[in-house]
């Protein structure tokens, strides 16, 4: 069945072949292994069978995508091609004239936009190591200036780069970003308003992450590539770059039980069953299974990601029949009630009165940290409290927080730019406060210890549920 509208329909999941006892049983499964989802979107046959969010994250929200933005990216070069503004043989070299290095090496010289898009660059690593290095903001320089060590289109690296570079291209031919090329093209007849798109230092959207959308959002998007590009009576990508796209276009592994050995197309990973996915880091998924006509769009905030596809696998897939089913009632009570029920609690309610008197509004001189925190303040009230951090360049994070529930706001702390945050706290023992921060258009979330030595030394220990480096920051110590 083809969507035809920007709002995807709602069904029940008997209504479209699928037991309701199924995705309890995905939930479940979810639950015990203790992986991190903040929401979930099943399709089938261009209907929701179920959808549901652990608050405090919420349908309205966007959620940082990561390398999920990637299929995105393919999916521009995929229509600047049909257009006629690329051909998929040119060679990359021959966009930045003014960026190449003193001496061009065969492999680079022969590097084409098909290798970008396969990860097929004959770079050893990824790209975005030089990048990060780079001091002049010029990301493409740093990518030309990286060796390339094998024939292009022979080995297989995941590489970020390689997707900046895509975007770095399509600017350069259209005048527009990424995001603005696919604003009429892609994001506007889907119905998806307001994506966001973060950028490099000279205003080139980055490619290989950086898209920010809703779940339904994802959704959308996975419904169109299983409709082979038609919507709502338009072909919005070509069916035969759809088909190209999606399948595979370089090994990447020898199969077996791993989601990521199964081949990779053009920035789409193969799945195990015949499926197809965009994913991002932490658990952002747009999982597509042809032959079931479904579509699930995840946001998580998890390093489980092998875990959340086997459940799919496990769960979700074989349970799906060819007819309608009788509706079963008491099972579907359960789902919703399940649904409803969703969510991620702030911290417990407490208090320790005669310590937070003590301690309140009292300023507290870091010891040197990685954080490149200097100083810290609590100020309590009834029920809230309020954060004062600075860093060492002076600048100033006022964070507060609840008690017992999660407080709404909004903060820069750890992140590029403002985004949306919850925050709540307790005394997890009688000398130590617990202060918990979710960034809940990402997958962040933050837990800070302070320790209360004496009432006037501190030590903080501070951790992070998901990240590229350390999960916890080696304890900060203080003094009034």
């Amino acid at each position: 069945m083809e969507n035809t509208s920007l709002q995807l329909p709602r069904s029940r999941p008997e209504a479209l072949g699928i037991p309701g006892a199924a995705i309890l049983d995905f939930l479940d499964e979810v639950q015990a292994k203790g992986i991190e989802l903040h929401s979930f979107m099943l399709l089938r046959r261009g209907q929701v069978a179920a959808e549901g969010w652990w608050g405090p994250y919420a349908p309205e929200l966007p959620h940082m995508l990561f390398s999920l933005s990637k299929s995105f990216t393919s999916t521009a070069i995929g229509l600047a091609v049909h257009e006629g503004l690329l051909s998929l043989e040119d060679k990359v070299v021959t966009f930045f004239p003014d960026d190449l290095p003193e001496e061009v090496s065969p492999n680079l010289a022969a590097m084409s936009i098909r290798h970008l898009l396969m990860m097929g660059t004959g770079n050893d690593q990824d790209t975005m190591g030089a990048i990060d290095r780079c001091t002049d903001g010029n990301w493409a320089k740093a990518f030309l200036a990286a060796p390339v060590e094998h024939t292009p289109g022979t080995h297989f690296v995941y590489n970020t780069g390689a997707t900046y570079m895509l975007s770095a291209i399509l600017q350069s031919v259209t005048g527009q970003t990424l995001l603005q090329f696919l604003q009429k093209r892609l994001f506007e007849p889907l119905g998806i308003h307001n994506p966001t798109w973060e950028s490099c230092p000279r205003g080139i959207n980055t490619g290989g992450f950086g898209l920010s959308i809703t779940t339904e959002d994802i959704a959308k998007f996975g419904q169109l590539l299983l409709q082979r590009g038609a919507w709502n009576g338009s072909q919005l990508i070509p069916e035969a770059w759809v088909e190209e796209a999606t399948s595979k276009q370089i090994s990447n592994g020898d199969g077996g039980e791993s989601d990521w050995a199964q081949g990779y197309g053009y920035q789409f990973w193969r799945c195990r069953h015949g499926a197809y996915r965009g994913d991002g880091a932490f658990g952002q998924f747009c999982i597509v299974m042809p032959e079931q006509e479904a579509v699930l769009a995840v946001t998580s905030g998890t390093n489980q990601m092998q875990e959340v596809m086997n459940a799919v696998w496990e769960h979700l897939l074989p349970a799906m029949a060819g007819e309608e089913l009788p509706l079963d009632e008491e099972t579907q009570d359960r789902l919703q009630e399940r649904i409803r029920s969703l969510q991620l609690a702030p911290l417990a309610y407490s208090i320790q009165p005669e310590l937070e008197s003590a301690v309140s509004g009292k300023n507290y001189v870091l010891d040197d940290n990685d954080m490149n925190w200097s100083r810290i303040s609590v100020r309590f009230e009834a029920d809230q409290a309020v954060v004062d951090l600075y860093e060492t360049g002076g600048k100033h994070f006022a964070l507060p927080l609840s008690r017992g529930k999660w407080l709404k706001g909004k903060s820069d702390l750890i992140m590029p730019r403002e985004t949306a945050t919850v925050s709540s706290f307790t005394w997890k023992s009688p000398d130590t406060l617990e202060l918990s921060i979710r960034f809940i258009e990402t997958p962040f979330h933050i837990t800070t210890d302070i320790r209360f030595e004496t009432e006037d030394a501190v030590v903080l220990d501070h951790r992070i549920n998901v990240s590229f480096g350390p999960n916890e920051a080696p304890p900060i110590t203080g003094r009034a």
